[in-house]
């Protein structure tokens, strides 16, 4: 009987800490980051996509690189990161969210000329190859890629946070149909739960996502808002830092 030959062990890389399971001090430094936000721009203070990236990849010591894909944008080691924000009334309770997951356009991708005249089953198989191209991708360059989401309530003093694999989706295990809005809808076969949601004006793909019970939650109390003066004082502002032109 032939033997199978013996290969090396191949070293295994492990990520920069296990799913979900943030490093020490990172709840209470994105609670300080959000603290300062708030107090320096009052009640308009936003929280946008750019921003959740940047401070993500400082809490945790990466690099933050925003890439076109966006599923890169942020990167340690072998592990590469998407950022996700939400906005949502109960960051701690809610159960599904919706995640705007870039644009895929049949008609860039396939040639495709009229989507609404194609069979739904089959222009939903080419949207879902379109992001499964691209996570394939990245997966060749990063050994671990992950989504990390941030949900936060309207005036940001709730938050929640939760990460998982950012993963290929197999084409057969789902069916389209049109909606009454004439966007296109994909299902799970096995469940009839509705995972996809695609507009054909714009090309916007949106992911429906669970989100785990074992989600980090950060509750704030209102801080005070910074007085203009006090800080320009406090830096020792001088006439002589501007230039008119």
């Amino acid at each position: 009987m032939d033997k199978s030959p013996k290969l090396r062990t191949v070293e295994k890389y492990n990520p920069p800490y296990s799913l979900n399971k943030f490093p020490k001090n990172f709840a209470v430094d994105l609670g300080k980051e959000v603290v300062y936000l708030i107090t320096s721009r009052g009640k308009k203070a936003r929280l946008e996509g750019s921003d959740w990236e940047e401070i993500f990849a400082r809490l945790i010591g990466a690099n933050w690189k925003p890439s076109n894909v966006g599923l890169d944008d942020i990167v340690l080691e072998q592990t590469a990161w998407g950022a996700k924000t939400v906005k949502n009334c109960k960051p701690s309770s809610v159960t599904k969210i919706r995640l705007i997951s870039g644009r895929n356009s049949p008609v860039y991708s396939f040639g495709e000329k009229k989507v609404s005249e194609v069979d739904p089953d089959h222009l939903g198989k080419q949207v879902l190859e379109i992001w499964n191209e691209r996570v394939t991708g990245i997966r060749k360059i990063y050994r671990h890629v992950r989504t990390i989401v941030l949900i936060k309530s309207y005036d940001l003093l709730e938050l929640a946070v939760f990460e998982f694999d950012t993963i290929i989706y197999p084409v057969d295990q789902f069916w389209w149909q049109w909606n009454k809005r004439n966007n296109l809808e994909g299902f799970n076969k096995s469940t009839n739960q509705h995972i996809f949601t695609w507009q054909p004006h714009g090309s916007q793909f949106t992911i429906i996502e669970s989100v785990p019970k074992e989600r980090l939650v950060i509750k704030i109390r209102e801080p005070p808002l910074i007085n203009k003066d006090e800080v320009l004082q406090a830096i020792k502002f001088d006439k002589s830092w501007i230039t008119v032109l």
